[in-house]
This record gives C-alpha cells, structure tokens and sequence, in this order.
C-alpha cells in the first residue's frame, strides 16, 4: 500500500532527525567537554605564571625591607593572601583537571601538579611568618646577603623553587598545546561526522523524494485529468487505475461516483423530456381549449349578428305589408286577406329563421339541416319577391313581379332556404339600392338539359368596387362603400346566401354592372325528375 511505504518512509525521517538530533547533542557535549578541559589547563599555566610573579614581588618587598625602601608589613599579608588564594584556585583548578581527563599520562602530570602545589604551600606557609620577623637571614657581605636571600627564597626541601615553577609552567603550557589539538582533532572529527551525516541524509531524503515524486506524478496526473472531465461534465470519464493502493480506491470511488452522476443525468434527462412532454400536452390541451372558447365566442359574436340580420329582413317585411295595406283608402277583403296571409307567411319564416338560428348557435351556418326534395324553383321565387316588395316600398325602391318561364323549373331543394337564399340576396340589393331605384329579379335556363336556372338580380345602386369582389362573401365583411350608404349592416347576408347555395349544389356571384349598381347571379342545377310544389 502506497500508505504503508509513506509512513515507513516518514517514520525513517523522523528516526534521522532524531538521530542527527542526539548526535547534535553529542557533539556539543564533546566540544563543551574539550573547551573546558582547555579552559581549566589554561587557567592552571595562568595560576602557576601568577604564583612566580607574586613570588618575585615577595622577594621585591624583602630586598625593600632590608634596605628600610618603605616596605610594610600589610603589604606582606596582602601579597601572602593574594598567593593563598592563587594556590587555593589551583587545587580546585587541579580537582577538575582530574575529573575531566583520567587518562594515564594526564595522572602522571595531575601527580607532578599536586606535589609542586604543596611545596609552594608548604614554603609559603613558612617563610610569611620569617619574612615578618627577619626579612633576610644572616650578615655580612652583599654576596653573602644574596646566596642567603637565595637559599631562603628559592629553597624548599632541598628543591630549587625557581626550577618547580619553571617545570610547572611549562608543563602547564604543553598540557595547554595537548589540549587545544584534542579540541582541534575533536572539531575536526565532528565537522567530518556532520558533513558525512548531512549528506547521507540529503541523499536519502533526496531519493525518497524522487521515489514519491516519480510514484505520485501517474496517479494525481490521472485524478487531475479526471477532476478537469467531471467539472466539463464528461461523466463518462473514468480513471485508469489498478491496483489495491489508496489512488486505486479513490479512483474506483471517482469512477463509481462518475457512473452515479450519469445515471441521475440520464434519469433527470428523462424526467425533463417527460415532463417537456406532459407540459407540452397540457400546453396544447390549453391552447385547444382556449381556441375553443375563442371559437364559441367567435360563434356567439356571429350569433348575435346573425340573428340581428336575419331577424331584421322578416319583421321590416311584416310591418311593411302592414304599412302599405293599412295605407290610403279602404281596400277590399282579398287584399286584406293577401297582406295578412303574406304576413303569416313570413311569420312562419321568422319562425323558421329563429330555429335556424338557434342550430347556428349549437355549430355553424353549413350544419343548417336542409331538407331537399323535388319542387319548383319559381314558386319560392315569386313567394321571395312578393316578400320583398314590401322591404322595397318601405325603402322608396321599385320592385316589379318577377316574370317566370312558361315552363316549370324542377330542383331538388328546401323551398324554405330557398326562399330564404333568394331574401338575402334582395335585401341586399334593396338596402343598398338608392330611394326610386330599382331592383330586376330575371329567371332563364342555360346549359344543355337538364342544365342550371339562373336568378338574375339587379340593381342601380352603390356597386362594387373590383377589389371588393373577391372578399364579399367573407363572414361579417363590409365594403367602404357599404359602410358609408348604411351603417346598420353585418355583414351577413351574403356569406349565408353562399352557404345556402352550395347547400343546394349552387353557386352565387356578384358582380358590377356597367351602368352601375349590382348584379347577383344565383346558378342552381336542375333536375329531369317530376316536380311537385312545395308548401
């Protein structure tokens, strides 16, 4: 496990740095160790050089003394304390020379260094008292003063003081030298130990590095490749890795993670498509609801102007018979009886009319139920222009009887829609006819037998301008100059004598007549079966 070797690996390092630590300690444990043994052999050559100076200055004062040249005796004392206390700092100097080096030719010169102390001592201690009572033995001539200043200064059991402090001092100066080269030998070998160390543990960690670098470098690369992919949203991506160390389980953790996401992509994918689906359905089931509820109020619109335009032709037609029967002198009982059988007629029209509006109402003007049988066209012809002499007296418009064929015209129709086609279209040529003007109603046959009747209506009205032709027969559509000569229209009446036309298998056209005015042409095809009349 890539772990495992890490932690060895660490562990190593530590136990490095901790040894370099302890040998750190070591050294300095040796180097302190060689300071102070030089230290303490220097301060022992220093003590003995400060001994054979105070001893010099002893016999200075003796020669002062004997001379009377002011020599006091405080001064005596203080020179004998001054070297007491030197000798004192030397056996202590001496007891740690001994503790810091025991090796054998050091206890040979310890030994040379106690002995030569307690000579000093030992002639200190008696010649203080000698020198304060007899600063120099003897009398007599000045060479023989000086060999017994000599003898008593330099003289202590039967050894040359001058020569011990001699051989002491420079014994003291070459354990000084010997020291100072162990101290030198010491740093020498510690400087070589450190750089020895310092290397072998830069190589180490330096190969651990290269080791863990070249062992890190496939794996991260991987992961970072990985990383880079999942946050450009390739869930698709998976990491190559083998194995049973910790980047292999973290890739398989990637990889599974990875697999994870792409499921919960593909399944919300799938939840958005549905729900796009369900909102699109919903959508659509609004929209048709909301087009039909514009339709039926497009229909309930249409309604109203249909029934206010087809309401409008039988009760004008009703109050006109009315009118002109009621009109001048008493008439006799059969015109009475015509005008009122007249109205009743187009009673039952206005009947027939209602309950055709209340079908338009459930659906539109083609589903009108149109009952066809065989009849003659010229009875609901003539029945359409009696009607519509009334509309046109009430209007100052001429309207004369039509003149029928000889013969009759047999169709297959609704003699009630006809009537009601053929209404429409006077109404519409009377009511945009100018006052004494007048509508022509011609009926003739064209076409090889059986052929087609064809219902002439003209008028000298307003006309048509060319491009309204081609929009005249368009639900509640108005031309400029329909709106200028009545502003009372719907537009209607056209559209539905269209529609009742091609009910019949016919056709209505309109178009301008030269002269002026308008002509409406109703074209329905004959029939070679009997005809009988219909009510």
């Amino acid at each position: 496990m890539f772990g495992r070797r890490l932690t060895w690996a660490l562990i190593f390092l530590a136990a490095a740095a901790i040894a370099q630590c302890a040998l750190a300690l070591w050294s300095v444990r040796v180097a302190e160790h060689q300071v102070l043994r030089g230290r303490v052999a220097a301060d022992i050559q220093l003590g003995f050089a400060q001994l054979s100076a105070d001893k010099q200055r002893l016999r200075a004062w003796a020669a002062q003394r004997e001379f009377d040249a002011g020599a006091e005796l405080p001064e005596l004392q203080q020179l004998a304390a001054t070297m007491r206390a030197t000798l004192d700092r030397l056996d202590q100097l001496a007891e740690r020379a001994e503790a810091l080096d025991d090796r054998p030719r050091a206890r040979e010169r310890q030994l040379q260094r106690r002995d030569a102390l307690v000579v000093l001592r030992q002639k200190l201690d008696s010649l203080v008292p000698q020198l304060s009572e007899h600063p120099v033995p003897g009398s007599g001539s000045p060479a023989t003063l000086w060999a017994a200043a000599s003898e008593h200064f330099d003289m202590a059991q039967g050894r040359d003081l001058r020569r011990l402090l001699a051989e002491s001092t420079a014994r003291e100066a070459e354990t000084v030298r010997e020291k100072r080269d162990d101290t030198d030998r010491a740093m020498t070998r510690m400087r070589t130990l450190w750089i020895s160390t310092a290397v072998t543990l830069g190589a180490l960690a330096l190969a651990l590095a290269v080791y863990f670098a070249r062992a890190l470098r496939r794996p991260l690369s991987a992961l970072r490749q990985a990383a880079v992919a999942l946050q450009r949203g390739e869930l698709d991506h998976r990491i190559p890795l083998q194995g049973r160390d910790e980047f292999a389980l973290l890739a398989g953790s990637v990889n599974a993670m990875a697999a994870e996401l792409s499921a919960h992509r593909e399944r919300d994918a799938q939840l958005r498509l549905d729900l796009e689906q369900q909102v699109a359905e919903r959508t659509r089931a609004l929209s048709e609801a909301l087009q039909a509820l514009q339709t039926a109020e497009e229909r309930r619109r249409r309604l109203f102007a249909d029934i206010s335009h087809e309401l409008r032709t039988p009760t004008t037609v009703i109050r006109g018979e009315a009118e002109v029967t009621l009109r001048g002198r008493d008439k006799p009982v059969d015109e009475y009886q015509g005008a009122l059988r007249r109205i009743a007629e187009t009673a039952g029209q206005l009947g027939r009319v209602i309950d055709d509006l209340l079908t338009v109402a459930r659906s539109d003007i083609e589903a009108v139920d149109i009952r066809r049988v065989p009849l003659d066209l010229g009875q609901p012809i003539r029945q359409a222009v009696e009607q519509a002499q009334a509309l046109a007296a009430a209007q100052g418009v001429d309207l004369p009887n039509v003149d029928l064929p000889l013969h009759a015209l047999p169709v297959k129709g609704d003699a009630q829609r006809l009537r009601q086609l053929l209404m429409a279209l006077l109404d519409n040529a009377v009511r945009y006819s100018h006052p004494r003007g007048t509508v022509r109603v011609s009926v003739q046959v064209v076409g090889d037998a059986p052929g087609c009747a064809e219902v002439r209506i003209e008028d000298d009205g307003i006309g048509l301008a060319p491009e309204d032709l081609r929009r005249v027969f368009e639900h509640r559509w108005r031309s400029e100059r329909a709106r200028r000569h009545r502003a009372d229209g719907s537009g209607l009446g056209l559209s539905i004598a269209q529609a009742l036309a091609r009910g019949h298998d016919g056709d209505v056209r309109l178009a301008p007549r030269p002269t002026g005015g308008t002509v409406a042409t109703l074209t329905l095809p004959l029939c070679a079966a009997g005809v009988r009349a219909a009510a």
